[in-house]
């Protein structure tokens, strides 16, 4: 079955802007690749407040979208990698640029398309507690089914199907590092970078090859949360479905601390 029929809505992408004068165009230093519901907006901004990298209003988007709708496609094209760098205009002055598309992780063609569009690029990922992170989605996309026209064929049995498959984070890691070699790939947790701010916002900025003593403006980091507010027995069904996933993710991946996950801390 088709991605997109598994997913429901997915958003098509927006055309390439216009490269100003003097600027050029060649593949992201960075992407971002996931996951949904994690923080990724937030931490983008971090990123691209910082003055080594180029983000212009009108010309950049934190999400590109690029790969969405290219299920099959194993080699992508001479055309497809020319549209893929129009979308990352940047004056010819060092300064990096990039995109973060939470989508890019749960898909499975997409790490291996990237890797054809953007061999040597930067690739971040930040993961939240499962539960947490399914219960978010599970409010934010059923927003849809009130009336937009985005929805389609949306309905809160696919939602919560989708919403739960994305917290199995393990395959999605796996698939991620059989594309890209380790030392291009930062993991990092939505809980660690709320709590140690500063020490995750260094670990970011020396990932990139930017000045990690930067600071941006007062950050509006979130809050903690009491919690994901599912009713007990099913963050508890939930937790117990996740749990072997967060055990095989900590294998794969050493530096998730399943300490700062309560859903499931007490089963790995």
């Amino acid at each position: 079955m088709p991605e997109k029929a598994k997913t429901g809505f997915v958003p098509r992408p927006h055309e390439p802007p216009a490269c100003p004068e003097g600027w050029v165009t060649g593949p992201p230093d960075f992407v971002g690749v996931g996951a949904q519901r994690c923080g990724t907006t937030w931490w983008y901004r971090q990123i691209v407040l910082h003055p080594g990298v180029t983000f212009e209003d009108g010309i950049h988007r934190k999400e590109v979208h690029c790969f969405d709708s290219l299920s099959g496609v194993d080699v992508l094209s001479p055309e497809h990698l020319e549209l893929y760098a129009r979308y990352f205009p940047r004056p010819p002055s060092g300064r990096i640029v990039g995109e973060w598309t939470p989508r890019y992780l749960l898909y499975p063609w997409v790490p291996k398309q990237l890797a054809q569009a953007a061999p040597r690029t930067r690739v971040l990922v930040l993961l939240r507690d499962p539960v947490d992170r399914y219960a978010s989605g599970v409010r934010w996309q059923s927003r849809l089914l009130d009336g937009s026209p985005a929805a389609g064929e949306l309905t809160m049995e696919k939602i919560v199907r989708q919403q739960r498959r994305r917290g199995f984070y393990a395959e999605q890691i796996e698939r991620l590092l059989e594309a890209f070699p380790r030392e291009q790939v930062l993991i990092l947790q939505y809980e660690r970078c709320r709590d140690r701010y500063e020490e995750e916002l260094e670990r970011t900025y020396e990932f990139l090859g930017l000045d990690s003593a930067f600071r941006p403006p007062p950050d509006n980091r979130p809050e903690p949360t009491a919690g994901s507010a599912l009713p007990d027995a099913e963050g508890a069904d939930l937790a117990r479905r996740y749990a072997a996933d967060v055990k095989r993710l900590i294998e794969i991946a050493p530096e998730i601390d399943a300490s700062m996950w309560p859903s499931v801390r007490d089963l790995v």
